[in-house]
């Protein structure tokens, strides 16, 4: 750092992070300032208190909302700042960052400058840095529903979101809520209601869900990994994928809710949809048995 007490040096930064900083700052006041700049600022806004104390006399109550009105300035900027630092941090060379709406950026800093709390500032700053290296990729309505989420929830989706293959689209496979491979993680009937109810999933508790048109092959992903599914006809396939499915919100916080993926659950599925009569092929060598078995 450049004196010792800036936040962030800007020499050091990437160019995406750069133009992040300077985005943020024509939208919201400027962010990076070295503490040596911070200090006399204070300072000298400490002798215009004084001269402005000397000229009208503050009752007590007045004086303490002057107070509590720079405690909570310096709060906010202190969470844009930290959360700032983060998302610059996270982006990556190909960010499209000059593209980023700066009354977007504006938006979202109403909506998080009083969150003070680490992982939710770590869940915001993966919402700046996603939308900052992909333009349009986060609505205000999002943004909107992260300012209104409690830690508790976020983590719960989290949990839930270990359960989410990318099939073209975000896509959750919960096949039987009472299985134990949801339920040992917390995901059961009443936490799927929950979701269902604060507008993450959409829980059918009855019929489920399949997904339709797919041809004779389709790839399927899990954290990355490629998994071939091939089926019976040639074209007007579907394929069951249980009981859930993610609103539009849903689908846009998956990508940044910070979940892992699960081994087992891999397997459950791959075993799963084989049961369901299709072929599987994949190059990950602990699934063998299941490629051998499928295409017997």
């Amino acid at each position: 750092m450049a004196d010792g007490n800036s936040l962030v040096n800007l020499g050091d930064l990437s160019k995406p992070a750069t133009v992040l900083i300077e985005k943020i700052s024509a939208a919201v006041g400027i962010v990076y300032e070295p503490s040596r700049i911070i200090r006399k600022a204070r300072a000298e806004a400490e002798a215009e208190k004084i001269k402005a104390i000397s000229k009208i006399e503050l009752t007590e109550l007045e004086s303490r909302g002057v107070e509590r009105f720079i405690q909570q300035e310096a709060r906010k900027q202190e969470n844009i700042e930290q959360i700032t630092a983060q998302a610059a941090a996270q982006l990556t060379h190909d960010a499209k960052v000059e593209n980023l709406d700066e009354d977007w950026v504006a938006y979202f800093f109403k909506q998080c400058d009083t969150v003070s709390d680490s992982d939710m500032r770590s869940l915001w700053a993966r919402l700046l840095s996603g939308e900052a290296s992909n333009p349009g990729t986060f609505s205000k309505r999002t943004v909107d529903f992260v300012s209104s989420i409690d830690k508790k929830d976020a983590a719960l989706f989290t949990t839930f979101c270990q359960f989410v293959w990318l099939m073209g689209e975000p896509t959750p496979v919960v096949f039987e809520v009472e299985d134990e491979i949801y339920t040992k993680h917390g995901i059961n009937f009443a936490t799927l209601k929950h979701l269902d109810s604060i507008g993450l999933i959409s829980f059918e508790t009855v019929s489920g869900y399949v997904r339709k048109g797919f041809g004779k092959y389709t790839h399927s992903y899990y954290f990355g990994r490629s998994t071939l599914i091939e089926f019976g006809n040639d074209i007007s396939n579907q394929i069951e994928i249980g009981h859930v499915l993610l609103t539009s919100i849903g689908k846009e916080l998956v990508s940044i809710c910070g979940s892992s993926q699960n081994q087992d659950f891999y397997q459950y599925v791959i075993d799963k949809w084989f049961q369901q009569g299709h072929i599987l092929s994949s190059h990950v060598a602990t699934l063998t048995s299941h490629v051998e078995r499928g295409k017997a």
